[in-house]
């Protein structure tokens, strides 16, 4: 493996962690979003990540046939969550069922949204740190040749 390599694998983890925080910035923002342009209240959203390989060159490829676990992180997709809306009595909200008074709210909890959040934030920092390791790596190894 290359510094190049783990440039390369941190910095996709990077781009990866920022659209898992925007997805989760969204979420907390629409927590109590009842109306839509599709109609009804806001769903919930999640990152699906996949790993990919570093690339086709021949180089590459001779690297993943001595280390086949070599991969980067990408982003497969955005979500929705298919679980149901939450039900809330709230007889004078406007989007109220005129018979129960019954509101349907996202199906978004703030505090598991706040645990993704800090799970994704602390990922992003270890990679940030990777990639600062790499890159100080790769400084003392151009002071070495230097020397």
């Amino acid at each position: 493996m290359s510094f190049l390599d783990g440039l390369k694998i941190s910095s996709s983890a990077l781009a990866a962690e920022r659209v898992r925080m925007n997805v989760i910035s969204s979420n907390l923002a629409n927590a109590n979003t009842t109306r839509t342009e599709e109609g009804g209240p806001y769903k919930r959203k999640d990152v699906v990540f996949t790993a990919r390989d570093t690339g086709v060159t021949f180089d590459n490829l001779m690297r993943q046939a001595f280390d086949p676990n070599l991969k980067e992180v990408k982003v497969d997709g955005i979500v929705e969550d298919q679980k149901a809306p939450k039900m809330v009595y709230n007889p004078g909200h406007p989007d109220a069922d005129k018979e129960t008074g019954m509101v349907a709210m996202p199906n978004i909890s703030v505090m598991e949204e706040m645990v993704n959040m800090i799970t994704s934030n602390r990922s992003f920092e270890a990679n940030t740190t990777a990639l600062n390791a790499t890159k100080q790596m790769a400084n003392t190894a151009i002071n070495i040749g230097r020397g």
